[in-house]
């Protein structure tokens, strides 16, 4: 019924006089409690969804003590890092009723508390911190909370549920998929030392080629990816046929000094980026195999683990590495690779 252009709410009451239950079995059947048989409650469920019937989130909240909403918070103003997280948390909890609501703090410790008080004030059910990297805390203290913390792609709190991506094993896949393809003589390019992913990257690169090339420290940018190239080459002695960049700004400004020096990627040298973040990645020409941190099904994990806590489910603590992926696309060469 439309009274002045307003919809008319459907309610638990509609639900029962058109499954022909009382409010109260129509309500069990809905919240999956109660005895009943199975038919029933599929039927029930079936009316609701078929007249339109949505709950109200308030009144479930209630019953249940829970708000059905989880907080995210994160340092990672520019979002390269949080936005997949958060799309794969969103994902994960979506079909449990649960919504996610993201808090920017940017490096400032005021501010990320004043997040945390807002959002324990709106009454979550968890909170979910995030950054840009995997070394560093958020500035703010979530110890001693009175509510479930999940750590994603950042530093947590000792004896917490922390997540992140395996770096020395998504080095590993990078450069043995080179040696497989036929390259020998392979060089890192990379990021900051005082990185802790960095020198778990550079430490796996070590170990899978098995020389005894340096590994060049720089920054994360494409301008000293061009920098690399031009130090290799203005150097004596044998060249790379591969690259293996600690990132795909990286990766990008080595392969475009290349293509500038007349090297072909990927006849003379394969280039293999990581992060896998396909606006610089698809774009670089030819366009960049490279390493996804699975950042999305890290969301995931993390988005179920503080669902369980917030349900009072047992969740061990501790870290949690998630394997990360090759993305093959143009720019690695050389023979197809053996298994």
């Amino acid at each position: 019924m439309d009274i002045g252009g307003t919809k008319k709410r459907i309610t638990i009451h509609d639900v029962a006089a058109a499954a022909g239950v009382s409010i109260s079995t129509a309500s069990k059947a809905l919240n999956n409690t109660g005895r009943m048989g199975d038919e029933t409650r599929e039927r029930v469920k079936r009316v609701a969804s078929n007249i339109g019937f949505r709950p109200n989130a308030l009144a479930r909240g209630l019953l249940s003590k829970r708000s059905f909403t989880i907080g995210l918070l994160t340092n990672d103003t520019y979002g390269r890092f949080t936005l997949p997280v958060m799309a794969g948390i969103s994902e994960a909890l979506v079909d449990h009723g649960v919504s996610v609501f993201l808090c920017a703090i940017e490096d400032d410790p005021a501010l990320g508390q004043i997040h945390v008080e807002a959002m324990l004030d709106k009454q979550v059910d968890g909170i979910i911190a995030t950054g840009k990297r995997l070394d560093r805390r958020l500035p703010v203290d979530l110890s001693n909370l009175p509510v479930p913390v999940v750590y994603a792609f950042t530093e947590g709190t000792p004896n917490s549920v922390t997540f992140r991506s395996d770096d020395a094993q998504g080095a590993t896949l990078a450069v043995e998929w080179l040696l497989k393809s036929g390259r020998s003589r392979i060089v890192h390019i990379t990021g900051p030392k005082e990185f802790f992913s960095v020198r778990e990257r550079a430490d796996a690169y070590s170990a899978a080629a098995g020389g005894d090339e340096p590994v060049m420290y720089g920054v994360w940018s494409e301008s000293w990816g061009h920098e690399a190239i031009k130090q290799i080459w203005n150097r004596a002695g044998e060249k790379p046929d591969a690259l293996f960049c600690g990132n795909d700004q990286i990766a990008r400004g080595a392969v475009d000094a290349l293509r500038e020096r007349g090297v072909k990627v990927p006849e003379d040298v394969s280039v293999i980026g990581f992060d896998n973040w396909e606006i610089v990645a698809a774009q670089t020409r030819p366009p960049l195999t490279t390493v996804d941190m699975e950042l999305k099904e890290l969301g995931r994990q993390a988005g179920l683990t503080v669902l369980a806590l917030a349900e009072g489910r047992p969740v061990e603590p501790g870290v949690r590495k998630l394997p990360c992926r090759l993305v093959v696309r143009q720019s690695c060469g050389g023979k197809t690779p053996r298994e």
